[in-house]
C-alpha cells in the first residue's frame, strides 16, 4: 500500500491535468502550423501555381543550373573537410588531456558567435583587392573573392562547428577504457581509432555531417558578401532564390526556394533517424555502465 501511495503522489507531482496538456499541445501545435507548416506549404504552392510546366522550365534554367552545381560543389568540399576536422578535433578534446584545450573548444564555437556576414567581411579584407593578401594574390593571378574558392572558404568558415560539437560529448560520455584496452593489447593507434573509436561514434558522426551539409547548402549571409552575386558563376542557390525574388519572378525564386524546402525535409527525416539510432546507443551504454558498476546495498527498514 505504501508502494502504491508513493507512486500515485509521484504522478500526481508530475502529470498536468488534462486541460492544461490540452491547452500546451494545442498551444505547440498551432505555433508550428503558423511558422512552420504554413511557410512550407505556401513554397511549395507558390512554385506549383502556374503549373509544372513553369515549375520545371525555372529549374532547367542554365542560371538555375549553375546555382544548384555550385551549391553541391561548396558542400562536397567543405563538408568532408570538416568531417575530417571534426573528428580530429573530438578525438583530441575528449581523448586527452593537454595545455589549451579550452582555448581550442572556444576557436570551435566561435563561427557560432560571429555573424555569417562579418565572417565574409574578413574575407573581404584579407584576399580583397585593398586586402592583406590582395596585392599578392593580383601578381600571381589567384583570385580567392568573387569565385568559387572564397565560397568554399566562407562555406567551411560557417559549417566546422557541427560535426566536431556533436562528436565531443559523445566521446566524452564513452570514455577511454575501451581506447586504453586496445594499446595495452598491442593495437598502434590508428587502428585503435578505426576498429575501437569510429564504430562508437558512427551515428553521432553522421548526425554532425547531416547538420553540416543542411547549413553549407542553405548558407547566405557569409556566402553573399564573397561572392559578387555573378549569375552562372558565383550564384548559390539561396542568392538565386534572393535574385530572382527582387526581380518580380516569383516562379522560378519559389521553384528554387522549393528544392531547398525539399533538402530540409529530407535533412529532417534523417536528423530524426539518426537522433533514434544515437538515443539507443547511449541508453546501451548506461545499461553497460549500470551492469559494470557494484551492486547497491539494499535499505532494511527495521520492523515495529
Amino acid at each position: 500500500m505504501a508502494t502504491v501511495s508513493v507512486s500515485a503522489a509521484r504522478s500526481r507531482a508530475t502529470t498536468e491535468s488534462l486541460w492544461v496538456r490540452s491547452l500546451l499541445i494545442g498551444s505547440a501545435l498551432l505555433f508550428l502550423s503558423v511558422f512552420l507548416f504554413a511557410p512550407l506549404a505556401a513554397v511549395f504552392t507558390e512554385a506549383f501555381r502556374k503549373g509544372s510546366d513553369l515549375y520545371f522550365a525555372a529549374l532547367r534554367d542554365p542560371d538555375a543550373i549553375a546555382a544548384i552545381q555550385l551549391t553541391l560543389t561548396a558542400a562536397a568540399i567543405a563538408v568532408p573537410l570538416n568531417l575530417v576536422f571534426g573528428v580530429a578535433a573530438a578525438w583530441a578534446i575528449a581523448k586527452f588531456e593537454f595545455r589549451g584545450k579550452q582555448v581550442l573548444i572556444t576557436l570551435i564555437d566561435l563561427p557560432f558567435a560571429v555573424s555569417p556576414v562579418i565572417a565574409g567581411l574578413v574575407y573581404v579584407l584579407l584576399f580583397g583587392a585593398e586586402g592583406l593578401f590582395g596585392e599578392w594574390l593580383y601578381e600571381h593571378d589567384i583570385q580567392i573573392l568573387f569565385a568559387v574558392p572564397g565560397i568554399v572558404l566562407a562555406t567551411v568558415f560557417v559549417t566546422f562547428p557541427f560535426v566536431a560539437r556533436e562528436l565531443i560529448p559523445l566521446m566524452q560520455a564513452q570514455g577511454t577504457e575501451e581506447e586504453e584496452a586496445a594499446i595495452t593489447l598491442g593495437a598502434s593507434g590508428f587502428v585503435t581509432f578505426w576498429r575501437v573509436t569510429l564504430p562508437n561514434i558512427k551515428w553521432g558522426m553522421l548526425y554532425g555531417v547531416i547538420l553540416c551539409n543542411a547549413r553549407a547548402m542553405g548558407e547566405f549571409g557569409a556566402v553573399s558578401v564573397v561572392s559578387g552575386h555573378i549569375r552562372g558563376l558565383t550564384n548559390t542557390m539561396p542568392l538565386q532564390v534572393e535574385i530572382l525574388y527582387n526581380e518580380y519572378n516569383f516562379v522560378a525564386a519559389f521553384a528554387v526556394a522549393s528544392l531547398l524546402a525539399f533538402l530540409a525535409l529530407v535533412t529532417l527525416g534523417l536528423k530524426s533517424l539518426i537522433e533514434w539510432k544515437l538515443a539507443r546507443e547511449m541508453a546501451a551504454l548506461r545499461d553497460g555502465f549500470q551492469e559494470a558498476a557494484p551492486p547497491a546495498v539494499a535499505a532494511t527498514t527495521p520492523p515495529n
